[in-house]
């Protein structure tokens, strides 16, 4: 079962990315786009994740995965129950999303210096 408290490190850890409180939701960015969001509760993450794989995505795990309200389909996005993913599947889902916006040549730059993953 992955909390927050299991992927807040990479909200400053990872290059260029911050975190901030919009309307009391944990939000990491960079710059300005948003690539990995909480609920108010801290039970759901939302994730920046490729539009045309999500519906494969949320059917494959539909106990783990759904779609964003109809208002936010036209986004690169995705929500997952935190309880229903283990800490190393929650890490791996925002360094994925942080590579959505980040420069290729970051994204590289992490995958060498991190061969194992996010741990």
């Amino acid at each position: 079962m992955a909390s927050i408290e299991d992927v807040r490190p990479l909200g400053s850890e990872l290059e260029r990315s911050y975190e901030v409180y919009v309307r009391g939701r944990l939000k990491f960015r960079v710059k300005q786009l948003v690539y990995t969001a909480f609920s108010l509760d801290e039970t759901v993450m939302g994730f920046a994740f490729p539009r045309e794989e999500r519906a494969a995505l949320v059917a494959g795990e539909p106990h783990k995965f759904h779609l964003p309200p109809t208002s936010d389909m036209r986004f690169h996005w995705v929500h997952a129950d935190l309880a229903a993913l283990d800490p190393g599947e929650a890490r791996e889902l925002v360094v994925d999303a942080w590579r959505m916006v980040v420069p290729k040549k970051l994204a590289r730059a992490y995958d060498l210096s991190h061969p194992l993953g996010p741990g």
